[in-house]
């Protein structure tokens, strides 16, 4: 991923999933609630950054680790 950048969408659901260690459905479920905002191709498929993981990965150390709830 040297050469791509930070901000690009370029993995779907299904990689994200692979490389956070989440369901793709708990993944669509931090979406509808605004924890992260994949881009949308032409197709209406979700990309993600690798922002976009940053981010998950985040929300889950906060879930996990201090115990935060979603609202919080």
């Amino acid at each position: 991923m040297t050469n791509i950048p930070h901000d690009e969408p370029v993995f779907q659901i299904s990689v994200v999933a692979r490389m956070v260690g989440l369901h793709q459905q708990t993944i669509r479920s931090y979406e509808r609630v605004g924890l992260v905002q994949p881009a949308r191709s032409g197709g209406n498929t979700r990309l993600f950054s690798a922002r976009d993981v940053e981010q998950l990965q985040q929300v889950i150390r906060l879930v996990n680790d201090l115990g935060v709830n979603l609202a919080g």
